[in-house]
């Protein structure tokens, strides 16, 4: 089961990244990404391995985005791949058996080839306009969400990404999106992972009460 809520790591440097990611750890978060754009492949090595050392403390999963070889090499969870990163199937190729693959998605199309590549899960967005993101593709929106969602008829987990707030979180879910991917919010305020927990949990009870009736 890949975890509902994921923290996307926010912070300009290694050690901004590590602090925020220690802060998500000891709020509840129980799958933490690690992005960090801009860095040579060196650093990026020894902010993973920080960074694998703090999630595994914590009992927390940890994915790699984009760097499939260093997620092999400090045996993260996973890694997640942007649309001009690897090709998954190459990544699986490499990767150990039990590591997950998630990539993103912007269109119905995006999704049907990430599906075809067999990944473990789709982060499909942007929800909203966001600056954590370099030329943002054109916002999905709830509509967006529904129409896709309708149409894939998968289930493979698709998760809402893209300047999401606590308050968005019953709206998205309705639309059959099944998790969320957060940074801005969560790295403004922490105790936000408990609101989304609790959100996520909720809607995830109401299904399983309306499942056994």
């Amino acid at each position: 089961m890949i975890p509902k809520l994921h923290y996307i790591s926010g912070g300009n440097s290694p050690k901004e990244q590590l602090d925020n990611i220690q802060k998500a750890c000891t709020s509840g978060a129980e799958l933490v990404q690690l992005r960090l754009k801009n860095v040579s492949e060196k650093k990026f090595l020894k902010l993973a391995n920080d960074a694998r050392e703090i999630t595994a403390h914590y009992q927390t999963r940890l994915l790699i985005n984009d760097h499939y070889k260093i997620a092999k090499d400090v045996k993260a969870d996973g890694v997640h791949l942007g649309k001009k990163d690897s090709c998954p199937t190459i990544a699986r190729r490499y990767l150990y058996t039990w590591q997950i693959i998630g990539g993103t998605a912007n269109t119905f199309q995006d999704c049907e080839i990430l599906l075809e590549k067999e990944v473990d899960y789709i982060s499909l967005g942007p929800f909203r306009f966001t600056t954590t993101k370099d030329n943002l593709p054109p916002v999905i929106g709830l509509n967006g969400y529904s129409a896709i969602i309708d149409a894939l008829h998968t289930e493979t987990p698709i998760i809402g990404v893209g300047g999401i707030t606590t308050e968005d979180v019953t709206a998205i879910l309705a639309t059959g999106i099944s998790g969320l991917a957060v940074s801005e919010e969560i790295t403004r305020d922490f105790n936000t992972i408990r609101i989304f927990n609790q959100l996520l949990k909720a809607s995830s009870t109401e299904e399983q009460r309306y499942t056994f009736e």
